[in-house]
């Protein structure tokens, strides 16, 4: 398995700025395709056309939000102008009710989705919901992006989360390019449940599945020493001056649509490295 396609998103400038850069880069170090997908949104809450906007103001709302992807689309044309791999951009132009299945299917067919930080200062609702799209709707695995972190052009360190999750296996199998190029892994494991069925040896068939694909692993089991487990990671990621967490995405259904349950939510808000997760 290798990264041929990698996508990302832009809807502003700044804050797109790291991601922009992270696709460029992973493109370039695994010889890979990259589409940047450059949205105008017009960002009225639906239920305000509902309550009696005239098509004047609908029209001029969706006018902007082509101009901002026009705009958009320069910009990145502008970042990858000499770039020394294979790209496109691509500009489009939504509504926000209309953003997750424009997202979901300009992704699904992509290897790996580069994004920023869906929370923050300054942060729209559109990175949750296009951070959602992707890895819900879309299934594809996507590495989260802190604000001024440079993305290296392979990872040497990295942890892995690992529950037993589905979630987490997936994620796991989705980053195994990152895996095997890496010098060190670690598979961290939070409180494992003294009954389950890794009781004896935690982590130990994930370890063995590892080292069949190349990669040498170890683990390391860590006490629940703070309410929260991405709190928790975090620590562990410093201690081991690692460079990506890999975990699965976790979520629950709302109106039909999954969102990104609280757990997972944390984790993005404050992540010190980049997150490789897949749903």
């Amino acid at each position: 398995m290798a990264y041929r396609t990698i996508t990302t998103l832009l809807t502003d400038t700044k804050l797109n700025a790291a991601s922009l850069a992270a696709a460029g880069r992973l493109a370039a170090s695994n010889e890979a395709h990259l589409d940047v997908l450059c949205l105008g949104l017009d960002r009225t809450q639906p239920g305000f056309y509902y309550a009696g906007a005239s098509a004047m103001v609908v029209q001029d709302n969706m006018a902007q939000a082509r101009e901002d992807a026009v705009r958009l689309e320069k910009h990145a044309q502008a970042q990858l102008d000499g770039a020394l791999f294979a790209w496109a951009t691509t500009g489009l132009s939504a509504q926000m009710v209309a953003l997750p299945g424009l997202v979901a299917h300009r992704t699904r067919f992509t290897d790996l989705v580069v994004l920023p930080q869906p929370y923050g200062e300054g942060r729209g609702h559109e990175l949750e919901a296009i951070t959602e799209a992707a890895l819900f709707n879309g299934a594809v695995p996507v590495l989260i992006v802190p604000d001024e972190v440079e993305v290296p052009a392979t990872f040497q360190n990295i942890v892995i989360a690992w529950n037993e999750s589905g979630e987490a296996l997936r994620a796991i199998r989705a980053a195994l390019p990152f895996l095997q190029a890496a010098e060190r892994v670690s598979i961290a494991i939070i409180d494992p449940p003294q009954h389950g069925p890794e009781r004896s040896d935690p982590g130990g068939a994930l370890s063995q599945m590892l080292a069949r694909h190349g990669v040498r692993a170890e683990v390391s089991v860590l006490a629940k020493t703070m309410p929260r487990v991405s709190d928790i990671l975090n620590r562990h990621v410093r201690d081991k001056d690692a460079e990506m967490v890999v975990m699965g995405a976790y979520g629950h259904s709302r109106f039909r649509e999954s969102i990104l349950g609280g757990a997972t939510r944390h984790m993005l808000e404050v992540a010190e490295v980049p997150v490789l997760m897949a749903h």
